[in-house]
């Protein structure tokens, strides 16, 4: 009998890229090992929180010992999927998409933008880093030539759900969304809103 597959939090597969970041800065420092309390301390986490997330997918450490960080980073990345290359695609050539495109830490993880598309004629063929500013109407077909997983949205919020649909038919099930607009997915589609203002907002709460 085929044993059923555990469906993992979003919550948990959101932690993961911080439990990442940590380990590749203790690596960096030369740090061989490192427990649960140690990360739970750093990270001002519940230790035994770290360790149930870690235990749905392995055991991936050792009582009294610890994890070792080179194992425990290369079997995140496993989980992340991003232990291999993959391709983006970034709507809106403006100054926020340009900006993503220029930022360097998505090469280290083996994320890179392979394609930058705009409905703006004036940026058409507009050098950002390596690329060059494409028309959306191209976006499909660069799409399956590139092999793009993921897109980024940076349109207005009037044009975001439009984009939205074209990636989608495209074929792109992964979107991170930097327009403040609230959009429509079909199920099979994961989409993470990443607003701004909001977060500034919240903030605010706080100032004195």
């Amino acid at each position: 009998m085929q044993q059923k597959k555990i469906k993992i939090s979003e919550a948990v597969v959101g932690r993961l890229p911080i439990y990442l970041r940590y380990l590749q800065h203790l690596q960096d420092m030369n740090i061989k090992k490192v427990s649960s309390h140690e990360l739970g301390q750093k990270l001002d986490m519940n230790p035994a929180q770290i360790r149930k997330d870690l235990a749905y997918f392995g055991e991936f450490g050792r009582k009294g010992i610890g994890y070792e960080v080179s194992y425990l980073i290369s079997k995140i990345k496993e989980i992340l999927k991003i232990n291999r290359h993959i391709n983006v695609g970034l709507v809106g050539a403006g100054h926020l998409g340009i900006a993503l495109s220029n930022y360097n830490r998505f090469t280290r993880e083996k994320l890179s933008i392979a394609a930058i598309f705009d409905a703006d004629p004036n940026k058409w063929g507009m050098s950002v880093g390596h690329l060059k500013v494409q028309p959306v109407s191209e976006l499909q077909e660069t799409v399956k030539e590139k092999d793009i997983k993921m897109g980024i949205i940076t349109v207005p919020a009037t044009e975001a759900q439009k984009v939205v649909d074209q990636l989608i038919a495209a074929g792109v099930t992964a979107i991170l969304n930097f327009a403040p607009a609230t959009l429509k997915v079909p199920s099979h589609v994961h989409l993470r809103n990443a607003d701004l203002t909001t977060e500034l907002q919240s903030l605010a709460y706080y100032v004195d």
